[in-house]
């Protein structure tokens, strides 16, 4: 996880296509970020993790939004080097420690943030962070976690206005993103798009 703990930045992309995957990967490291979490939301994302790995073997890819042990071992077999899920599932984050795949649940709340504690969970999704209170959301959970080494990484409505409170924050790792690399930009393939705004991104991070 030093790549995340380094970068700042987990874009998170969801890809419709194949023959976009490489290219959004070329894209983002061009922008100078070399991680990304590609979501389960579409069937391309097993294969798509493969083509990445393929190209960029020092990329750090993960998956995200996986929500049942089976994606959980697709996302594996494919060759994901994290997992990422929206709320938090004791079978999900278990299945996941038992093929060895780091694992960040999604938390909202104080007892998700305890459920996630007691079961060896240290780094944490915040979501969807904007909705759930945002930058005093997090705040407020620092208070009374922050002493256990939880870390959070935020998503949901974040974006270039609101990143850098986000990033201040002593509990918050990096955040998660999709506006630099939006599903409209990937299917109309807007490379040079994404890598200016990737770019963009990265220096908002480097300032925090």
């Amino acid at each position: 996880m030093k790549q995340i703990v380094h970068t700042r930045l987990v874009p998170v992309a969801v890809i419709d296509r194949l023959e976009d995957a490489v290219p959004l990967a070329d894209a983002l490291r061009e922008g100078g970020v070399d991680v990304i979490e590609v979501t389960f939301r579409t069937e391309a994302a097993p294969e798509a993790i493969r083509r990445i790995r393929a190209a960029h073997p020092e990329m750090l890819v993960g998956a995200g939004t996986l929500l049942d042990v089976y994606q959980v071992e697709q996302a594996r077999e494919a060759g994901a080097r994290f997992g990422v899920s929206p709320g938090i599932s004791d079978s999900v984050v278990m299945k996941a420690m038992t093929v060895e795949l780091p694992f960040i649940p999604g938390v909202m709340t104080p007892s998700e943030v305890e459920k996630a504690l007691s079961l060896g969970c240290k780094l944490l999704k915040f979501f969807p962070a904007e909705a759930a209170g945002g930058v005093k959301m997090l705040k407020a959970l620092a208070g009374p976690y922050a002493h256990t080494g939880v870390e959070f990484i935020p998503l949901g409505g974040i974006n270039p206005a609101n990143a850098r409170e986000y990033l201040d924050l002593p509990v918050v790792t990096a955040i998660g993103g999709s506006w630099f690399l939006d599903r409209k930009l990937v299917r109309a393939g807007e490379w040079a798009r994404i890598t200016e705004l990737t770019r963009e991104a990265a220096a908002i991070a480097r300032k925090a």
